[in-house]
């Protein structure tokens, strides 16, 4: 078991995460739905000293709890500092964390982002620039109202287009710009 966490290291965690949202996920652009969140202060960043994924689920189910008894949190991003840094470890906990969303009858209210330094797409390579649309600081689960997103996809124009010009974003800028980028959170 790893020690606790001391509130200088929580800080600086969750400040490395706002600024890679800040900077990386809003200023690029790549979630044109993030900017209003982030600057009403409805973002909810939450360290979890989970060690384990049963710890892990305990935590998610702690703040799908929270979301529901505090509407005035619209998402929260549950950053993992001591669990699933392998990508294939975290990629088949987000069928734990689904099956916990319907188990507690949420499915429908709460999705999952997936976010993680080693993020890798399907079909792609793991140096594929177009990855690091989902690669952050810390393997990181973003908890989201469905009702909410899709209200602001309802209102956005040509939504389809989002991923093909992040893609497109992402290719251009190249890995090299993008990794310096990322550990500069």
């Amino acid at each position: 078991m790893p020690d606790p966490l001391t509130p200088p290291e929580i800080e600086q965690m969750t400040g490395a995460v706002r600024r890679w949202v800040e900077t990386f996920v809003v200023e690029l652009n790549l979630c044109p739905f993030a900017k209003k969140e982030l600057l009403a202060n409805k973002v909810r960043f939450f360290v979890t000293p989970a060690d384990s994924e049963e710890e892990l689920l305990l935590a998610l189910q702690a703040e799908l709890g929270r979301l529901d008894q505090e509407p005035e949190i619209e998402t929260t991003v549950l950053i993992l500092p001591h669990v699933l840094h392998d990508f294939l470890d975290y990629n088949q906990f987000l069928d734990l964390a689904d099956a916990l969303i319907d188990q507690m009858g949420l499915d429908g209210v709460y999705q999952i982002a997936s976010f993680h330094p080693d993020y890798q797409y399907a079909g792609t390579q793991p140096g594929d620039a177009e990855n690091y649309i989902n690669r952050s600081p810390y393997p990181l689960l973003h908890i989201l109202r469905e009702g909410s997103v899709a209200k602001a996809i309802a209102g956005y124009p040509d939504v389809a287009q989002i991923p093909v010009r992040n893609i497109a974003l992402m290719n251009e800028m190249g890995v090299e710009k993008l990794e310096e980028m990322l550990k500069s959170g």
